[in-house]
């Protein structure tokens, strides 16, 4: 209770600036826009976002992680650099210890389409197709070591099927080349993949979170579509992260307003439109589901051998 207290006492001095590592239009940017406008009204203190885009979202993460944790610097992360950066990159310039975790916000899960040239619509169609034909399949992602692609490579070691992975830069060229059946198979995030899926451009095999999405209910998981798979989680989260150095009080003041935002009914409809779901948790909370997501991801990693550098 008098840590509930303090954390009700808290606000801020000066200007918040909240730290995007990412190009703005995208969810790390939709997110972090809409805590600035709740924090602004709810804290009566000007509060900005600042895109620090690149290097996959490793340099905005480095600008937080050496501030001072007074409050006023607040982090937007997400898998890429709060979990996935800290075993792909060889020369990572910070250490998961130097923040500390606030809050989720939202999940969104990826999801598994096939082009309609290939007789594929679920997933032990999927698997079926790969034993009977092997090689003849592609799959493409946004990226080397981003979600879509890690998930693909975890789908291939826990049924111990071969597929190529075809890299692209970004989530955009890669639904093209999907769309234009370049590769056969796409792992992507719920959205931009839905809507060609809801047109008929792509089958929809499965959605990689435990639940089936409220936007596309008729969509398989993963976990129900094969044995193998019956432990398979994967999402693309977007969370709010702090300085190492930020006390208690703080922490918690930033908690508290990302569950107040959460539950305004304006925010629930920008959520919803997403695809996305909810995800408060407390500090605790959340410093336990990052370190899951850390250590889950870094066995896929290892088990894929890749290194990269950071550029």
């Amino acid at each position: 209770m008098p840590r509930l207290g303090q954390a009700a006492d808290w606000r801020p001095t000066e200007t918040v600036r909240l730290i995007v590592p990412a190009a703005a239009g995208g969810s790390t940017d939709v997110m972090g826009r809409l805590l600035a406008q709740h924090l602004q009204a709810a804290w009566g203190q000007s509060a900005i976002v600042e895109n620090r885009s690149g290097a996959g979202g490793t340099i905005g993460t480095a600008e937080v992680a050496r501030q001072k944790g007074d409050g006023h610097t607040v982090l937007i992360g997400n898998p890429g650099p709060n979990a996935i950066a800290y075993s792909i990159f060889r020369n990572l310039t910070y250490k998961a210890d130097q923040l500390q975790p606030v809050s989720n916000m939202i999940r969104i899960p990826n999801i598994v389409s096939a082009h309609p040239s290939v007789p594929i619509k679920s997933i032990t169609e999927l698997i079926a197709y790969i034993k009977a034909n092997p090689d003849k399949l592609t799959y493409g992602s946004s990226g080397t070591g981003q979600s879509p692609h890690l998930t693909g490579a975890w789908f291939l070691q826990l049924t111990g099927l071969k597929m190529v992975h075809v890299p692209f830069r970004g989530a955009g060229p890669a639904l093209q080349a999907a769309l234009g059946g370049e590769i056969q198979i796409l792992f992507d995030n719920l959205y931009p993949s839905l809507p060609q899926v809801q047109d008929g451009k792509l089958n929809a095999l499965a959605v990689t979170t435990p639940e089936r999405s409220a936007s596309a209910p008729e969509i398989p998981t993963m976990r129900e579509s094969a044995p193998e798979l019956a432990k398979f989680d994967v999402s693309s989260w977007f969370g709010v992260f702090l300085p190492k150095s930020a006390p208690a009080p703080i922490v918690d003041a930033l908690n508290k307003e990302v569950k107040a935002m959460l539950e305004r009914d304006d925010i629930k409809k920008n959520i919803a439109a997403m695809g996305a779901r909810a995800d408060y948790g407390t500090p605790q909370q959340f410093s336990d589901f990052v370190q899951a997501e850390t250590v889950k991801f870094a066995a896929i990693i290892e088990k894929e051998g890749l290194q990269m550098e950071v550029k």
